[in-house]
């Protein structure tokens, strides 16, 4: 059994004290009265904001936090211990934040059960904010904003020995899973949604599927520190009541790999195509522009061919997420977003040509 709580209702003021103690802000105050509601749509993991009272006014300790759980739905939740989405965020606060200059919010607790299945995250509130959402798109600042900070979790990141960290090496058993299962999750889709896709854009997704071993067995020349879900739902815009413009949360499908991974994604499936269309040069420009500044030179032309690759992501995340997640209204018309969006960039970039080609030469 977990030794920290697993769910919302089990939050009591004690557990609380005792980790705002820890991060030093509790002082003398203590927690009178607390009480939550559930915030956010995410689908593999559920987040709640606790309001506290305490017995003394004292300006540094948190009128509001955070907290996020595993999914109490077991089929999602299945799907995130067997990839150990859990362990991966919890250790993305423990052992990456710091060493990066994302905006994150602080953490006060980061815990993980031995078998993945259970953990806790209790966090800074961000609010007042702006959620991002994808189906409503972005404006050209905050994709802007995006990008660097994407750039400010890559470029420290680059070639860093954390990148050979156990817990962020794909996991054998899971991995020989998601190549088996894939094949599967692709029927799943193309039965799901074939009327709804536009049918060249359901042929990238089945040229994807049949070409499944070059899609997992590239190997990127230079690594950095993914997000992996880069995109408008895991973004908050005007933070603390547009104190900040932005910061960047859910950090469970973190891994390594080649840094354009997470552009070609969050410009693919993230801004909308309109968007990307009128501005993808403009966003490339300003991302390699913030990794110089930040010490690793990048120009447009030297990524683009990564870039193109990197929205197959988009594809592959649309199509497994769709078929092993708990299916709702609102996880339909996000997967329907994300592969109409990286199909848009993909089918314009020849991105399967691309990494067929490259994968020839390997």
């Amino acid at each position: 059994m977990a030794e920290f709580p697993v769910r919302a209702r089990d939050v009591d003021p004690a557990w609380i004290e005792a980790q705002l103690a820890r991060a030093g802000v509790l002082g003398d105050a203590r927690i009178t009265d607390l009480a939550w509601e559930p915030i956010g749509t995410g689908q593999v993991g559920d987040t709640a904001r606790f309001s506290l009272r305490y017995d003394r006014h004292d300006g540094a300790v948190p009128q509001t936090l955070a907290a996020k759980f595993a999914a109490a739905d077991p089929t999602s939740r299945q799907t995130a211990a067997s990839f150990s989405l859990y362990r991966k965020e919890v250790m993305f606060y423990q052992q990456v934040a710091h060493l990066t200059g994302v905006r994150v919010p602080r953490v006060y607790a980061a815990e993980v059960d031995a078998d993945g299945c259970d953990f806790v995250l209790l966090f800074e509130d961000l609010g007042p904010c702006c959620a991002g959402n994808q189906l409503d798109g972005c404006s050209f600042e905050q994709a802007r904003q995006a990008v660097l900070q994407a750039a400010a979790l890559h470029a420290p990141t680059m070639d860093h020995p954390l990148l050979d960290a156990d817990w962020l090496q794909p996991n054998d058993a899971a991995q020989q899973v998601l190549r088996t299962l894939y094949p599967k999750a692709q029927a799943v889709f193309r039965e799901r949604y074939a009327s709804e896709l536009a049918p060249e854009f359901m042929a990238i997704c089945e040229d994807l599927a049949d070409n499944l071993e070059l899609w997992f067995d590239r190997k990127p020349a230079r690594r950095s520190f993914l997000h992996g879900d880069f995109r408008l739902d895991n973004m908050l815009f005007d933070v603390s009541g547009g104190a900040e413009p932005i910061a960047v949360v859910d950090w469970q499908t973190a891994a390594a790999g080649c840094n354009m991974t997470d552009i070609g994604y969050f410009l693919g499936c993230g801004i909308g195509p309109d968007l990307r269309r009128k501005s993808e040069r403009a966003l490339l420009d300003a991302y390699c522009a913030e990794m110089t500044r930040l010490g690793v030179p990048l120009q447009t032309a030297q990524v683009w061919e990564d870039y193109s690759i990197g929205a197959l992501h988009g594809v592959s995340t649309a199509v497994f997420s769709a078929a092993f997640v708990v299916r709702t209204e609102r996880g339909d018309a996000n997967f329907l977003s994300m592969a109409r969006g990286a199909c848009d960039l993909a089918l314009e970039h020849d991105s399967m040509g691309k990494l067929k080609r490259r994968m020839e030469h390997v």
